[in-house]
């Protein structure tokens, strides 16, 4: 850690400088209009010859003061681009994979967002070796250090509000680099907001049979005997029991909620494209469509990656696509010479897929929870942190991740109660919300894992008010 340090406060010393304008986009392909607002892409050089790819859009507001916004995707392995572009972006792909339409709800209408695509090995990051094994601890560094290389770039942004965001893995990535950030006094750190987040392992998993048998997937019989066989003086534990039957039951839970055709990110939508098998060959290329953030048994999940990485060997070209996904218009989009030229885009870049396998399947996951990081956060008393869901999303459920905020035991400020926004169709119902001292967890109803591709208006209100600070 000293020498990644070192590396970086050595390289801080050739100066600093305004906004560098060799990353600035001055035309990007696929729209009618270009953008009012400045954009940058390029690459932020961190350790051990990794390069990091960002693409910073500037605010619509007022960007010299309003907040720098970090937005990272999860998977691990899956580009923040993914984000931007289907998300909340300030422009959307179209399914022609060549059009880009503006975002009425994007969240650089009040900030400026750093779309950061992490680890290397992923979207069009890379490292000079071609290494792309790592885990959790190296990438919270290389984050860390990618942050402090982006506003040495951009002195300008330097004192603004800082707020890291994330989704997905970005449970594990966002609090374990605030757990940095809150350390480094030159960074004006404000507030984290994580996303459909893989908070706990064990809370995850023991909430989805809850969630998957209230939700009419499993059945009588199945429901009792995963009680009779997993559940014991009224406590059940889905997560890694040894008891063989339990076992036998939870695969027969792993196969309805994962392998039946059912849309893990969004319980109610349909899975585009249709069903499929999770591992195919499409096109000369292995398509393995399977990324769950988390498995009913943990020790299913490493099983699992062990047949992959066997099928990945005897394949040059692996793509992983989570499922029901459709990743086509980006990758379309992405890996198009103009546009690759217009973001700057490296010539070792690898082609744009949304996830990496390699980077997925060597990933070393070092926390199975991120109760510490969370804590010593609230023990700051300064920074806002949000939990949200999607509340049909089983990749990561909202129940585990309510469980997991509960679990921090905060003093509860406003009971649970319905939040509102407003839409063409007058006040609606946005979801749930409880809120503690400085830690407040939100659903969203209606939506699935990545919200604000589900519910747009929604998301942008809960956005908006919790950059200003505003009651949910």
């Amino acid at each position: 850690m000293q020498a990644m340090l070192l590396c970086y406060f050595l390289f801080s010393l050739l100066g600093s400088e305004a906004a560098p304008g060799a990353d600035e986009v001055k035309y990007l392909p696929g729209l009618q209009k270009q953008p009012s607002f400045k954009q940058y892409s390029g690459y932020l050089s961190v350790a051990n010859g990794k390069h990091l790819h960002y693409w910073f859009v500037e605010s619509q507001k007022e960007p010299s003061s309003d907040p720098v916004v970090l937005w990272l995707n999860g998977g691990p392995g899956c580009s923040s681009l993914d984000g931007l572009l289907t998300e909340h972006g300030p422009f959307l792909i179209q399914d022609d994979g060549v059009t880009l339409q503006y975002n009425p709800y994007s969240w650089n209408k009040i900030s400026n967002v750093l779309y950061l695509e992490s680890p290397a090995g992923v979207g069009f990051s890379y490292a000079d070796d071609q290494n792309y094994v790592t885990n959790d601890t190296e990438v919270s560094m290389n984050n860390y250090l990618a942050l402090k290389e982006f506003f040495r770039l951009f002195p300008e942004f330097s004192k603004n509000e800082l707020f890291l965001t994330g989704e997905s893995y970005g449970g594990i990535y966002i609090p374990t680099l605030a757990e940095r950030v809150m350390e480094d006094e030159s960074l004006n750190l404000q507030g984290v907001a994580v996303g459909n987040g893989m908070s706990s392992y064990e809370m995850n998993d023991n909430s989805l049979v809850y969630f998957a048998y209230y939700h009419g997937l499993l059945g009588s019989r199945l429901w009792s005997e995963l009680q009779t066989f997993c559940c014991k003086g009224g406590k059940c534990n889905f997560y890694d029991n040894h008891n063989h039957n339990c076992s036998l039951s939870l695969s027969e839970v792993q196969d309805i909620v994962y392998s039946s055709g059912l849309n893990m990110y969004n319980l109610y939508a349909p899975c585009p494209g249709g069903v499929r098998q999770r591992v195919s060959i499409e096109k000369g290329e292995l398509v393995i469509r399977d990324l769950g953030n988390s498995f009913i048994s943990h020790q299913w999940t490493q099983l699992w990656n062990q047949k992959l990485r066997g099928l990945a060997s005897l394949h040059r070209n692996v793509r992983l696509d989570p499922p029901c996904t459709n990743s086509t218009p980006s990758s379309l989009y992405l890996n198009n010479p103009f546009v690759r030229g217009a973001l700057h885009i490296s010539p070792k870049a690898l082609d744009w897929v949304i996830c990496s396998s390699e980077v997925n399947l060597n990933y070393g996951r070092l926390y199975m929870d991120v109760r510490k990081q969370y804590l010593k956060l609230l023990s700051a008393l300064k920074y806002r942190v949000l939990v949200y869901n999607g509340d049909v999303d089983m990749a990561c459920n909202f129940m585990g991740d309510e469980w997991f905020v509960e679990s921090l035991h905060q003093q509860v400020e406003v009971q649970r109660r319905p939040w509102l926004y407003d839409d063409e169709e007058g006040r609606q119902v946005g979801g749930f919300v409880k809120e503690f001292d400085n830690i407040a967890f939100l659903t969203i109803k209606g939506s699935g894992h990545m919200v604000p591709t589900d519910k747009p208006i929604a998301a942008y209100a809960m956005f908006s008010r919790f950059i200003t600070r505003q009651p949910y």
